[in-house]
């Protein structure tokens, strides 16, 4: 497929739009209801979306699940999981904005992290980056001016856990294909989670069965974008405009939830955004010489 760069700056923006509204709901019914219910019944829907998807791109179940490394597969769905039940109780205890502006360190963790994993050079401007950014991580968290909630510490642990994932998954597609990588976290994190799920089981309303309907059409919806954009642009060119996600879910708990904006939360996310947006160029520049 030819490379559309604008095409897939647009479905970033609509990725990000979809997710920021997904986390909005899932703010809104883990607020009400047990965590690990509300992600089972959305990894549900999500796992038959990605079987579905699976089928239509691999022909079939089996070609889709076929690894040589099943251990990594699986510990990346576990962690997924894992890092989206963490971030789902950042939203009910600290809201959308603080949150996602201490979520949105976790590009400066990859880059910070790709080298004892990956084994990838990171040169003294990134890591200039990576330090400028975690400066804005404690201007966010005001350490020493405020007392320090320890809910603050779960939107760090989610982004870590992200930043993880996101490396394991650059790792295992040095020999397994984005469908079977897409196709494991899936069903992993259903399996996964279903267990732990069921036994945090709550009746749910009616018009909360809607929102969660919406949840996962939302879910759903936000992944399929997301593969449309990297179907048509680079990963490179795209991910700057992932960060517009913090725009949109601090909108929504604003307008919606009724948080507040803090001066120290704005100025930390602006350090943040600006030094992972440096970073991702760097690391843009130096694939741009490698193929070169």
């Amino acid at each position: 497929m030819q490379t559309n760069t604008r095409l897939g700056i647009w479905l970033m923006i609509a990725t990000t739009f979809v997710f920021a509204i997904q986390d909005g709901i899932s703010r809104h019914l883990a607020g009400s209801y047990n965590v690990l219910m509300v992600v089972m019944i959305r990894y549900w829907f999500f796992a038959a979306f990605v079987i579905v998807v699976a089928i239509r791109q691999s022909g079939s179940v089996r070609a889709a699940a076929a690894t040589t490394q099943p251990l990594l597969q699986t510990f990346r769905g576990v962690l997924l999981v894992g890092e989206i039940c963490v971030l789902v109780v950042a939203f009910v205890k600290l809201g959308l904005v603080e949150s996602h502006a201490i979520f949105a360190c976790y590009p400066l963790l990859v880059a910070a992290l790709s080298g004892p994993i990956l084994g990838e050079a990171v040169g003294w401007r990134r890591w200039a980056a990576i330090g400028v950014g975690f400066v804005g991580v404690l201007v966010v968290l005001e350490p020493g001016l405020a007392v320090f909630s320890p809910w603050a510490a779960l939107p760090f642990l989610s982004a870590t856990m992200f930043a993880l994932y996101a490396l394991l998954t650059r790792y295992a597609a040095r020999r397994d294909s984005a469908a079977v990588s897409f196709f494991w976290t899936g069903v992993v994190g259903a399996v996964a989670i279903t267990g732990p799920g069921l036994w945090a089981w709550q009746p749910m309303t009616a018009p909360d069965w809607a929102w969660m309907a919406a949840l996962c059409v939302t879910g759903a919806t936000g992944h399929y974008l997301l593969i449309k954009c990297y179907e048509v642009a680079e990963a490179s060119a795209v991910q700057p405009f992932a960060y517009l996600q913090l725009v949109f879910a601090s909108t929504i708990g604003l307008l919606v939830f009724g948080e507040t904006l803090k001066p120290h939360v704005a100025a930390g996310a602006a350090i943040i955004v600006g030094a992972g947006i440096f970073t991702l160029w760097r690391a843009r520049r130096a694939a741009l010489r490698t193929a070169a």
